[in-house]
């Protein structure tokens, strides 16, 4: 019954359509620079999101797949960050952390 009541309170991220592109794309690829920063950005949006549960089950898979844990796909973002501007080109001013 819990997760029929989960289920009814789960909410649709406005994002959703564009991020589950880029979470299937993260299935398929390698651990980038490009690829850490957009996972990493993706796991701090959907962690505490009410709902997109399959975006958060697969954003885990590919922290499985790369043998990363949060602290660790932090810590990499994190000197990512601040050795280069890792959105080039893509709206580097906008922030879209939610």
């Amino acid at each position: 019954m819990a997760s029929d009541t989960q289920a009814n309170k789960d909410q649709q991220h406005p994002q959703y359509r564009g991020d589950r592109q880029i979470v299937n794309s993260l299935l398929s690829s390698e651990p980038t620079d490009y690829n850490l920063a957009e996972l990493a950005r993706l796991h701090i949006r959907y962690k505490p999101f009410p709902g997109a549960r399959d975006i958060q089950r697969d954003l885990e898979k590919v922290m499985q797949q790369w043998n990363l844990s949060e602290a660790a796909l932090y810590e990499k973002t994190r000197a990512i960050h601040q050795k280069a501007q890792v959105y080039k080109g893509r709206g580097a001013k906008r922030d879209d952390w939610s």
